[in-house]
């Protein structure tokens, strides 16, 4: 635990500073009063300047997570079978536990190679620590298979990339004060809070604020427009809007010919995009096409907020892409209030080498997608013999969840799971081990939705015998010998690590001043582009990308369909015409939260939004028990009929755990592992259904 203090005179209470661990873009800094060595309250930190002093319906009830009684404590050995409802449970101590970790991965090393073990891990935290650390150090060191960890934002920030340099975009702070904020692809009521808050703020003040979503989301709700365009559709949307500016000679010439590449070419190529073809992929009226891009032109300062939905499609890489340009062709990135933002991660410059040391392996490996893992775990040539699994859950995340199952369930795969509960995942896993909480160790965060490095101080010692990631990975070197003293780094050494990279972007980013504070501000100007200075190599908005050709990509911005659409194949949708949508839940956090009381009491069971029309084509009524189903599986779910869906959409809000489900199945049973056109991240919204009424 490092120098932290953890007992304190009986009745005596103290706040420790903590961040929130979870995937989603706020990156809260929290204040945990403690009292007697155990938590009582977890608040909103009211002196961050992003936070300010809000938690999430989630969060702040994280005490139910820590203390929860389904939380498993001792480590624990399967007896009997893998699966729901199989084998038992045995306690073991950790020495038994990691010894039989050891002694397992040296005979597959011995029989298979090093490559047969594959850790999987993803954002069940996002610390720098105990998500990308010690452990990585370890399978690097060990010559285990790379994972490629691109199940949720990969395509997205390829996009952005290709456009704008980087994963970099406007200060979500600045949003209070835009005139007009497009929420595109994005529901912050449930994924992105504080900048609701924002966008609020500047509602109030005058802002219009539309959102571009299949769904109407609750977000949506509270806009003042909402175009309902067909999913994986906005690539198109962007370039008719880039036509009408252009068309109409809506753009800001000076700013575009100082600081953009390419803009003869991206004029030719949106000529034929006009508002009437864009209309017709979409499915909305072209009239709104041009008085959206119109609007878009003039009311200043404009704000565009991306997040990860809308590139969950094949062509969604090349859609980020496309809506990256729009700013420039206006202008708006003059003001600190105009842009683009969809991560803002690249700001950061935390020096992941340090922490993760690639050095360590013993020469090259294989790369395993995650979004594939039920094929590699069913593959019969480099067949996977064991995978570690923590900070995630596939059985409930990846898609295409029965191979995921069939593969998990193979008597000859050695499965470990580092988790707080028994988890799905954990119903097919060998050995179990007890996991912290984010109050019981150490770490550093970085954010994709503000300009905050913060730090995560332990407010309580690990309860029962749970021990956090990056001990865990500390033991195990031990045991296997791997001598390199980086493997006896203590945590406040990996925090120091964490920060210490020799980069403008971390000027003045100090780990003692960090830890004293709770977090420290980037040194970004609050119009970061104003002037140009993006980091691309011409050091501007590019809209021919070199780059690009250099990946075997179209040097300009176009429109790729959704694989599984009418446009792309018919026959298929034919047979399955619905496109389904399993967007997050906002009392859950992929499956984080999912087996809590706040989720569970709030929903009962899966639900489905179905639009009215679809319903009735159907003969399905708003409560019936409903499948949705396609060649790679079905799930069942409670219809609400009702408008919330677009017509040909249906909206699966996720994500359940599947033992919790009552046909033990959640929406990934029919989602796919097909990859995105770059970025190589997962297609969940790219996925044909067709429903009916369950009988019976």
């Amino acid at each position: 635990m490092g120098a932290q203090d953890l007992h304190d005179a009986q009745g005596a209470e103290r706040i420790v500073r903590a961040a929130c661990p979870h995937d989603c873009p706020d990156t809260c800094s929290m204040d945990i009063t403690v009292r007697d060595g155990r938590a009582i309250k977890v608040t909103g930190a009211a002196d961050h300047p992003f936070t300010d002093g809000v938690l999430c319906n989630k969060v702040s009830r994280y005490l139910e997570r820590t203390y929860s009684p389904q939380r498993v404590l001792h480590p624990l050995r399967r007896v009997g079978g893998k699966g729901p409802g199989q084998g038992r449970w045995e306690q073991i101590s950790w020495d038994d536990a990691l010894d039989t970790i050891v002694e397992r991965y040296r005979a597959i090393s011995v029989q298979y190679g090093a490559q047969a073990i594959l850790p999987y891990s993803y954002a069940g935290t996002m610390g720098m620590l105990q998500g990308s650390s010690m452990d990585r150090r370890f399978f690097n060191r060990l010559g285990a298979s790379n994972l490629e960890r691109t199940i949720c934002s990969s395509a997205g920030k390829a996009g952005i990339t290709i456009t704008l340099g980087a994963a970099v975009g406007m200060d979500p702070e600045r949003f209070e004060d835009a005139g007009l904020i497009l929420i595109w692809g994005s529901n912050p009521i449930t994924s992105n809070l504080h900048l609701w808050t924002r966008v609020q703020a500047a509602k109030r003040r005058g802002a219009r604020v539309i959102a571009i979503d299949p769904y109407r989301s609750l977000s949506a709700e509270h806009c003042h427009q909402h175009i309902a365009l067909r999913p994986g559709t906005d690539g198109a949307l962007a370039l008719s809007m880039m036509h009408v500016l252009i068309d109409e000679d809506r753009v800001d010439h000076e700013w575009v010919n100082q600081y953009t590449v390419g803009y003869a070419g991206l004029a030719e190529r949106v000529k034929h995009w006009t508002p009437q073809k864009a209309a017709d992929i979409c499915g909305i009226d072209a009239q709104v096409i041009t008085q959206l891009a119109r609007d878009y032109a003039s009311v200043r300062p404009a704000a565009i907020r991306l997040n990860y939905g809308m590139q969950r499609a094949y062509g969604g890489g090349m859609a980020v892409r496309t809506i990256a340009c729009l700013p420039a062709l206006i202008g708006a990135w003059r003001d600190p209030a105009g842009g683009v933002l969809l991560t803002t991660g690249d700001f950061y410059a935390m020096d992941h080498a340090a922490l993760e040391r690639p050095d360590l392996r013993p020469g090259p490996v294989r790369s395993i997608n995650m979004c594939a893992i039920g094929d590699a775990l069913l593959a019969d040539k480099q067949p996977v013999k064991a995978v570690f699994v923590y900070n995630s859950n596939p059985l409930a995340v990846a898609p295409d969840s029965s191979k995921v199952a069939a593969g998990f369930a193979r008597a000859d795969l050695f499965t470990v799971v580092h988790d707080v509960f028994i988890t799905d995942t954990a119903d097919y896993a060998d050995l179990f081990l007890p996991a912290t909480t984010q109050l019981e160790h150490w770490d550093v965060h970085k954010s994709y939705g503000h300009l905050y490095v913060m730090a995560n101080t332990p407010a309580i010692a690990p309860v029962g015998e749970s021990l956090p990631n990056v001990e865990v990975f500390r033991r195990l070197a031990a045991r296997m010998g791997f001598a390199e003293p980086c493997f006896s780094d203590d945590d406040e050494t990996l925090c120091r690590q964490a920060v210490g990279r020799t980069d403008a972007r971390m000027a003045g980013i100090d780990w003692n001043t960090l830890k004293q504070t709770g977090w420290q501000h980037l040194p970004v100007a609050v119009a970061p582009f104003a002037n140009g200075g993006f980091p691309t190599p011409s050091g501007k908005v590019e809209f021919e990308s070199k780059v690009a050709v250099a990946m075997g990509l179209d040097a300009l911005p176009d429109y790729l369909p959704p694989r599984e659409s009418a446009a792309a194949d018919p026959a298929l949708a034919a047979r399955f015409p619905l496109t389904m949508l399993s967007p997050p839940h906002r009392h859950a956090l992929n499956s984080s939260f999912a087996n809590l009381p706040l989720f569970l009491g709030a929903e009962r069971e899966p639900n489905l939004d179905i639009n009215a029309a679809d319903a009735q084509a159907r003969g399905i009524r708003d409560g019936d028990s409903i499948r949705v189903f396609n060649d790679r599986g079905s799930f069942v779910a409670r219809a609400r009929v009702g408008e919330d869906a677009r017509e040909g959409v249906v909206v699966a809000l996720s994500l359940w755990w599947r033992k919790l489900a009552p046909d033990g199945h959640n929406a990934n049973e029919v989602t796919s592992q097909a990859l995105t056109d770059i970025g190589a991240g997962a297609t969940f919204y790219d996925c044909l259904v067709q429903v009916e009424r369950v009988t019976g």
